[in-house]
């Protein structure tokens, strides 16, 4: 089941740890926090289409399967389905599709492309009337000498924790896609 002191959180950070410019980094890819900056879990890319994200204790939390250019599958330690994330378009990064665990359809959408905020919503944000807003992701540089990127996931308190830990597994994803290929660190 989730953690509900990780999922229970409705603000947390999910970037790429500092290293050092002069040595090779050797470890995790990502790093989930809280706001204030006390780490509760990891991402390790296992290989090109697998990333685990574990709790700091080294316990399984989800895999994310990477299907294709922007098809995401969430499971967990039982390799039980719990959720899913999808881009379509020219823009990968325009929007994602999220599917929870209980089939709550959500859209994580950047309003614009020159926006660094991602909007959570149910249905799409340019329908009429415009839809409430569940939650918000924010992107930043940390580092821009090495182009580190940081996430900061604010979720509204109604999404239970499923719900978040799809929302978090999916910016995962949205890290992914916005890497350029070949793994740098910088965004693209």
């Amino acid at each position: 089941m989730t953690e509900p002191g990780l999922f229970g959180l409705e603000a947390l950070v999910v970037g790429q740890p500092k290293r050092s410019w002069w040595r090779r980094y050797v470890g995790p890819a990502l790093a989930v926090s809280t706001v204030e900056g006390t780490p509760l879990a990891w991402v390790t890319y296992t290989d090109d289409t697998f990333s685990v994200l574990t709790k700091t204790s080294g316990e399984f939390i989800v895999r994310i399967e990477q299907f294709g250019p922007a098809e995401f599958r969430f499971t967990d330690a039982e390799d039980r389905q719990i959720g899913t994330a999808g881009a379509g378009g020219l823009m990968k990064t325009r929007q994602l599709s999220l599917r929870t665990e209980e089939g709550r359809q959500l859209l994580l959408t950047r309003p614009g492309l020159l926006n660094v905020e991602w909007h959570l919503t149910e249905t799409d944000p340019e329908e009429d009337p415009a839809p409430e807003i569940l939650g918000r992701v924010t992107v930043s540089t940390i580092d821009s000498w090495t182009g580190l990127q940081q996430y900061v996931v604010e979720t509204d308190p109604r999404l239970n924790a499923s719900e978040r830990r799809t929302v978090v597994a999916s910016v995962v994803c949205l890290h992914l896609l916005r890497r350029p290929p070949g793994g740098s660190a910088a965004p693209a």
